[in-house]
């Protein structure tokens, strides 16, 4: 709950924990979610301060809903989580979807848990995430978060 960047388990019961050749393989036949979380603004910087959050990059073709692996989701962010997979499936609880975000990270592990509990009866859990897709030499891509409750 209070690390997530942690060691993880190396399955997850429902879902099928997949390596960086076999999601290599999938893309373009899945939908591909990245949920690290976005870095919140620091406390206590002086109003009209411009601040921007590191950027974030991932694996091509991915849709980043961050914080939506939490411990423990706030209700408008699971809101914004349910809401996005229905849109991002067309509302198909079949449909294939991948969840990662760094090596080590929870965040994927409890996002995957979670889409498993909602129904979704095709879930890929990558633990390697962007961290083994560039030690693979595989390329990354810019992103932004979608935008909403987070």
């Amino acid at each position: 709950m209070d690390r997530f960047r942690a060691p993880v388990p190396a399955t997850l019961k429902g879902a099928t924990v997949v390596s960086t050749k076999e999601v290599e393989a999938l893309v373009g036949s899945v939908v591909l979610i990245d949920v690290l979380p976005r870095p919140p603004k620091p406390a206590g910087l002086k109003e009209g301060t411009v601040w921007r959050p590191r950027p974030r990059s991932n694996i091509p073709g991915s849709v980043w809903l961050p914080n939506t692996g939490l411990g423990v989701l706030p209700i408008s962010v699971e809101a914004y989580f349910r809401d996005n997979l229905a849109r991002l499936t067309g509302g198909d609880v079949t449909r294939k979807l991948v969840f990662y975000c760094l090596a080590d990270c929870w965040m994927s592990w409890n996002a995957a848990k979670r889409a498993l509990a909602y129904g979704y009866a095709q879930v890929y859990w990558y633990p390697e995430g962007t961290d083994g897709w560039a030690a693979a030499g595989l390329p990354l891509a810019p992103c932004e978060p979608v935008p909403g409750a987070y």
